[in-house]
């Protein structure tokens, strides 16, 4: 880091009202957090209690991936300039209900009809929420402060659904974890009235369908295919024809865009470095960390032995030194910049994994991987709250909507192409050469995102 950058500031107190208002933002996007672990322990538990073969399991992740990562965009707009704590309490009663059907489910069609509801709430969830607490807490050291927590919270969610899926479907059977998400859900929405209203754009401007129809389409087909990716790999006619039908509804969504009066998505936000650069780095450390984790997963069972149990053990541990990294980004970003953070971390992230490349099968294998993944995990929380802030710096209030639509749509992309890619990586190489791959990728975003932010930046950020 530069031997220039400001002395380190004392950061500020939480008022009181903000502290609830934070408390109910990120409980909500904990809980949307979890359920996208929480249930993976448990699919061949209610695959046989609802008789899903093995090749339609992949169903009950995608079911809930394709809403909750293709309509983030569209929602995030749209809460612009309808109100986002209407859209907000609106997602948190769709998912909160849509828990409760795939709780009671009584065959697969009502399974997978809950799952996708549940995906459209936290596509509703997700922006709004993001939304509500950067125009809740002004750009600066609030902020900053504020998104260390919600990262925080998001990592522990991801890591405590690990754990959780497990030591439930073992004690209680599969619908407890659901059950769980009901639970959480109702309570965050009996809370959620402290939050205030935001500003939104003026007016209310007409939709940009064309716009809306393409960029949706395009993201639902990339989600779809990556998704179905990760179980049956990449060359099904299904896959391939998803992934051609996304990548051309997405550059006529561009097209459409640099015509209409009205976008849907301004391009002159989307040429912001701080936005296109910070959402790369976004994009690479998410997508990395979660391949990651997975491939570790594998790892320690398959290769080393180790049961379910321990292994979600081993990735709680982890989970404290995500916890860590949150509680500290904060101050790393308000000592050293949001930018310098984002490429420093994905650099610190690469350097921590690159030796799992050449993890052995003896007794310290299982905690040279769990040193790697922990000191990598701390990097990784760095870069989250780094580029979230990156991304919605000099972002108007009005189009924070937008803004965290793009950070967060970043965030379900990168959970979504991390563990397909890494997989198909590792079908070849094996899966120390996956790892030592996602380790190259993260260390070139991370050079790529240097160049990309830090030209010009002197002392300050």
């Amino acid at each position: 880091m530069p031997v220039d950058a400001p002395p380190r500031p004392v950061l500020p107190a939480l008022p009181g009202r903000a502290r609830l208002t934070l408390l109910v933002l990120c409980a909500a996007q904990f809980v949307v957090t979890l359920d996208f672990s929480i249930l993976n322990v448990a699919l061949p538990a209610l695959g046989s209690d609802l008789g899903l073969g093995r090749t339609d399991l992949q169903w009950a992740v995608t079911a809930f991936a394709l809403p909750s990562g293709g309509l983030l965009l569209l929602f995030g707009r749209l809460a612009d300039r309808y109100g986002r704590r209407r859209l907000f309490l609106l997602g948190l009663g769709v998912f909160t209900a849509a828990s409760v059907l795939v709780t009671l489910a009584p065959d697969a069609a009502s399974f997978l009809t809950g799952r996708a509801l549940q995906g459209v709430g936290a596509a509703l969830i997700v922006p709004t929420g993001m939304a509500l607490l950067t125009t809740a807490f002004p750009e600066g050291p609030l902020r900053e402060r504020a998104l260390g927590i919600s990262g925080t919270l998001l990592s522990l969610g991801y890591t405590t659904g690990m754990v959780l899926g497990g030591v439930m479907t073992d004690g209680l059977g599969w619908r407890s974890t659901m059950g769980l998400l009901a639970a959480a859900g109702l309570g965050v929405l009996l809370l959620a009235s402290a939050v205030p209203t935001a500003p939104q754009a003026p007016g209310r401007a007409r939709l940009d369908v064309p716009g809306a129809v393409t960029v949706t389409g395009g993201l639902l087909s990339l989600v779809y295919a990556l998704s179905t990716a990760a179980e049956r790999g990449f060359g099904r006619a299904d896959v391939v024809v998803a992934l051609a039908a996304g990548l051309v509804l997405l550059t006529v969504f561009a097209v459409v865009e640099s015509r209409v009066a009205e976008p849907l998505v301004p391009l002159p936000l989307l040429r912001r470095r701080t936005v296109a650069w910070g959402n790369l780095g976004g994009l690479a450390t998410v997508s990395t960390m979660t391949a990651l984790i997975f491939l570790l997963t594998l790892y320690l069972q398959d290769v080393l032995g180790l049961s379910a149990f321990r292994t979600g053990m081993l990735f709680g541990v982890q989970g404290l030194f995500a916890a860590l990294g949150g509680m500290t980004a904060s101050r790393v970003v308000a000592r050293f910049g949001a930018r310098r953070v984002l490429a420093g971390s994905l650099l610190l992230q690469a350097a921590a994994t690159a030796p799992l490349a050449w993890l052995g099968t003896g007794p310290t294998a299982a905690w040279a991987a769990l040193a790697g993944a922990s000191v990598g995990v701390v990097g990784n929380l760095w870069a989250v709250v780094a580029y979230g802030v990156t991304a919605t710096s000099g972002v108007p209030d009005a189009e924070q909507g937008l803004a965290t639509g793009l950070v967060t749509g970043a965030q379900q992309l990168g959970t979504t192409v991390g563990i397909p890619v890494l997989s198909a990586v590792g079908a070849g190489w094996g899966l120390r050469g996956a790892m030592g791959a996602d380790a190259a990728a993260v260390a070139l975003a991370g050079v790529g995102v240097a160049l990309g932010l830090l030209r010009g930046v002197r002392g300050g950020d």
